[in-house]
């Protein structure tokens, strides 16, 4: 592993000469006289921390300090100056300097100054990668689907990426609504891609913990409490994504639609206000308008999240997603699972696009996962694939069968499909007349005759 390299930066010999053999048994020293120097140096060589000196003739270390800001990379700088200035040490800091060391040296406190900022950078470096490598991951790339629907998604992620305006992400369990909200705050145009993403699933806490883990609490709020940062102050300058907001406790419901009216909360037990910079991203699979109506959801609440709403669709409404998703997953699970890449039978595939994915994409990415741990096959063939997906395409043909088998008569059988039919439809759109309609490639009013017909309430 290289050494780091240090560059010291003052007008004065003396000084660049005791630096050397203060650091040249752990560091590669390298020694300019001038900012000039310097800058022209840093281009096309590694520099790993920069000693400049505040005081020197024609380009001082604040200039310099101002022209490295333009530099793509910047390595932590220390100033150097020979007196207690404290004008000229916070100036230097808001210009991005990472300390400010005086003169005559201290030479383990100059020690220690460099070993500081060498660590902070190595984490700094490690934070930036970690970071990529999370934005590549939940990116808006990371969306596989070119179906209509999925299409209208991407141009409303497109759209919201730099707004602070609140979402509702709307869809059945395992439609992908996190990884929605991750593509909106990790999305290049993003804003806030650079804050933190901070989740909390309201079907998982008890009431009696919901206002300390949303807003947190002070010392001593309750018996044997400690100090507790809550989610919306974690999330400050990013945003706040909460999973199944229709199971939030009316009592703070009240709370939360204060929080997003003021941007400011008050910790339990506490007695200041908090202001943050949050952006509200919510989801659910429940009927929020039907729960308003019932008195389980307020209405003023329902409201001011619901101020641009996304539909993620179930995965049988974009079936030809389908082998693109597949595709996905081998390529995404393959190398964590340490198996070999799969290709799937085009009839096995066929069989996955006629299944009715209850599960939803999570249950595609947990099928797909299962056949690449337990098949040592290198293509997937349709009985390979589980027993609900098998026999789902099995009863696709009941009718027919009953007819030949003299069972049901032709007009017999149509009813009970058409009764079967538009009662899924029904249930996979929450008994919504219209959005049935439309699923099925039909108007509203040949959906009303049909119900009436068939006695479908």
């Amino acid at each position: 592993m290289p050494r780091p390299v240090l560059m010291i930066v003052d007008d004065e010999r003396y000084v660049l000469n005791t630096c050397r053999d203060i650091f040249k048994d752990c560091y590669d020293v390298v020694l300019k006289q001038s900012a000039t120097e310097a800058l022209a140096h840093l281009p096309d060589n590694r520099v790993d921390l920069i000693f400049l000196d505040i005081k020197m003739p024609e380009v001082d270390g604040m200039a310099m300090l101002d022209q490295l800001r333009m530099m793509d990379e910047v390595p932590p700088v220390v100033m150097v100056t020979a007196n207690r200035d404290a004008k000229s040490a916070v100036a230097a800091m808001k210009l991005g300097a990472f300390d400010y060391i005086t003169k005559p040296f201290d030479v383990d406190e100059l020690r220690l100054v460099a070993e500081k900022a060498l660590e902070n950078r190595t984490l700094a470096n490690e934070v930036k990668i970690l970071r990529a490598q999370v934005e590549k991951r939940y990116g808006f790339e990371n969306l596989v689907g070119e179906s209509k629907p999925m299409q209208e998604i991407y141009r409303q992620i497109e759209q919201l990426a730099d707004k602070r305006t609140s979402v509702l992400l709307l869809g059945e369990s395992g439609t992908g609504k996190e990884l929605v909200a991750r593509a909106i705050h990790y999305h290049k145009e993003s804003t806030r891609k650079d804050g933190p993403f901070v989740a909390l699933d309201c079907n998982t806490l008890p009431e009696s913990l919901f206002e300390s883990e949303l807003f947190g609490h002070e010392k001593g709020a309750f018996t044997g409490a400690t100090k507790k940062i809550g989610r919306c102050e974690l999330a400050d300058k990013g945003t706040l994504f909460l999973d199944e907001i229709g199971e939030i406790p009316p009592a703070v419901q009240v709370k939360l639609l204060r929080f997003l009216q003021e941007h400011e909360f008050m910790r339990v037990g506490g007695t200041q206000n908090i202001g943050v910079d949050v952006r509200i991203i919510a989801a659910t699979n429940r009927d929020l308008e039907k729960a308003v109506k019932e008195g389980k959801f307020r209405e003023d609440l329902y409201y001011r999240i619901h101020v641009v709403p996304i539909r993620i669709p179930p995965l049988r409404e974009r079936s030809e997603d389908i082998p693109l998703l597949i595709d996905h997953f081998v390529k995404l699970l393959s190398p964590e699972l340490g198996t070999c890449t799969k290709t799937f039978a085009s009839e096995a595939v066929d069989l996955l696009m006629t299944y009715s994915w209850p599960g939803n994409v999570r249950e595609l990415q947990n099928v797909v996962e299962r056949l690449l741990v337990l098949s040592n096959a290198d293509v997937v063939m349709p009985e390979m694939l589980p027993e609900s997906v098998r026999q789902f395409k099995h009863d696709v043909g009941q009718f027919s069968q009953k007819i030949f088998s003299g069972e049901l008569s032709l007009d017999e059988a149509e009813r009970q499909f058409l009764t079967e039919i538009i009662a899924e439809a029904l249930r996979r759109t929450n008994g919504v007349q219209t959005r049935a309609a439309e699923l099925l490639k039909t108007s509203r009013r040949t959906l009303k005759y049909q119900m009436d017909k068939l006695g479908l309430s």
